[in-house]
Parts: structure tokens; C-alpha cells; sequence
């Protein structure tokens, strides 16, 4: 898998100044769209749009200090239909406009160009299963929350806190399947991964029991899901769980990621060191 990664980051290389599909990326990977995307967001800490937007911008910065081009030959060059929509995106990351760069020969911002090569850690353990599963439905309550990469989300915190004690010992009642007890459920999540994009999160069960009428209900499809199983301190355990899914777990093992929700069990010790945490990620069989 990631010789196959290192082929499409070539392939992006190779067609900067021209359009970059990510159905051919996913074709040089062997892999689909769907986790070609999920895969490059937890390799990369960004989403796959955003680098390809950041090396445009990266090239077309030299050559806007090389001078050799009009701005708007650069800028149309690189993909943008007017100099205005160009400034805008080159300032951004660069911080300052492209006219002003090549008058004064500002120092730009560098996107490197990416690569990727296996790690071995062997710092942590990491334990899975395969589970197929008959449909089932999520019951509790949700919210449309911005997307958090790194540490608490608070939109998450402060809609949990809000929900209230006794409701909430309602929906842990409503439990009758694994994952047991309240999950976090993510739901709906932008293909882009961005940060601050939305998605839809439950904080419920996993139940076939019908829903009482001020619940909300996440009707989730039959098919196979990758389980993993991890114990460590708190939160840094459950921070790197997901990373760790898809930077060790994916590129070694015949499975992709499909559309669906992710579902987190977690249980926080006594004295709130450490916790066990479980992880579904729905999957199916990579193509051989």
C-alpha cells in the first residue's frame, strides 16, 4: 500500500498545472475514493484537497518569484479562473499577494512534497477483530458538531453535558448488543475530512429495540466491521487509537474502509488515568 501511495503522490507531481482526478489516484492505489481519502488524511494530518491545493500554490509561488510568467498566465496555469480567486488562495497560504511577492521577492511558504515509508514503533498494542453484523440502529440523542482532529472537541463536550443524567441513564438502558453501554457515534462526515466540516454525532447505543419518540435514530446497514482494542493512559490512548487504525492497522492488512458511522466505546478507570477503549470501523475486503 504504500508503494502504491508513493505512485500517486507522483502522479499528483506530474500534473500540478493540470487537472488531478481522485478517481485516478484511488486507481493507482488499488483502493477506493472513499479510503484513498480517509487513508491520506491519517498519514498526512491533512486532507488530500488541501495538499494538492498547498503544492499548487508552493509551484506556482516559484514561479511567480521567477518572473518569467504573467500572474495571470501563473494563475490559470494552476488551475484558478480569475487572478482575484488567485490572490486570494496565494495569500492564504502564503500571506502575502502574488504582485507584491515578485515587486519585493517575499519570502514564500513551502508545502514539501510528500512521501511515505514505513515505521515500525512497536510502542503500543494493538488488538482487532472482524465482526459481520445484521442491521442495527443507534438510539440516543444527536447534534451536527464541527469535525476536531486533535484533542477534546468541545461542541462534543458541552452536547454531552447539556443532555442531562436521567436521560441519559434512559438510553444506556435501551443497550442489548455490543459495543455495550453509550458510544460515541460519528456519522455523515465530509469526504474531505477537513477540519471544521461537519458531521452528525450520536451519543447512544447500539440497540434493536424500538426508540422512544424523543430519541433520535441512526439506521445502520448490515456488513463487516474491524474491531480494535486498546488500553492506555487517558485521554493520549484514545487520541492516537484512530491514527493508529489507519497508519498501521490499514496498509498491513487486505481491508478498506467503506461509508458509515465510527463507533467508540470508551471506559474511563476510577481515577481517571487510564481507559479501555473500542473502535468499529466499517470495512470490506480490499480487491485482490
Amino acid at each position: 500500500m504504500l508503494e502504491r501511495l508513493n505512485r500517486a503522490m507522483d502522479h499528483i507531481e506530474s500534473h500540478l498545472d493540470g487537472p488531478i482526478e481522485v478517481t485516478e489516484l484511488a486507481r493507482i492505489t488499488l483502493t477506493s475514493e472513499y479510503h484513498l481519502r480517509r487513508l491520506f488524511s491519517a498519514l498526512a494530518g491533512m486532507p488530500l484537497s488541501e495538499y494538492v491545493r498547498r503544492r499548487r500554490l508552493t509551484v506556482a509561488g516559484a514561479e511567480v518569484l521567477a518572473g518569467e510568467r504573467s500572474l495571470l498566465d501563473v494563475a490559470t496555469r494552476y488551475g484558478y479562473g480569475s487572478g482575484e480567486a488567485f490572490a486570494r488562495a496565494f495569500r492564504a497560504l502564503h500571506g502575502v499577494g502574488p504582485g507584491e511577492a515578485r515587486r519585493t521577492g517575499a519570502a514564500l511558504r513551502s508545502q514539501p512534497r510528500m512521501s511515505f515509508r514505513l515505521v515500525v514503533e512497536g510502542s503500543s498494542t494493538m488488538r482487532y477483530r472482524i465482526a459481520d453484523r445484521e442491521e442495527f440502529r443507534v438510539v440516543g440523542k444527536k447534534a451536527r458538531v464541527p469535525l476536531v482532529h486533535e484533542d477534546m472537541n468541545p461542541a462534543i463536550a458541552e452536547f454531552i453535558r447539556g443532555i442531562g443524567p436521567e436521560t441519559l441513564r434512559r438510553i444506556a438502558a435501551l443497550s442489548d448488543q455490543e459495543p455495550a453501554g453509550i458510544v460515541g457515534v460519528s456519522d455523515q462526515l465530509d469526504p474531505s475530512r477537513a477540519e471544521g466540516t461537519e458531521l452528525d454525532y450520536y451519543h447512544g447505543v447500539v440497540t434493536g429495540a424500538e426508540a422512544p419518540e424523543d430519541m433520535d435514530v441512526l439506521p445502520v446497514p448490515a456488513g463487516t466491521w474491524a474491531v480494535f482494542e486498546s488500553t492506555g493512559p487517558f485521554p493520549q490512548a484514545l487520541q492516537y487509537l484512530w491514527r493508529d487504525v489507519f497508519t498501521q492497522w490499514f496498509p498491513s492488512n487486505p481491508y478498506r474502509s467503506r461509508p458509515g458511522p465510527e463507533i467508540l466505546r470508551v471506559h474511563v478507570a476510577e481515577d481517571g488515568a487510564t481507559a479501555e477503549a473500542e473502535l468499529w470501523i466499517p470495512v470490506e475486503r480490499s480487491p485482490s
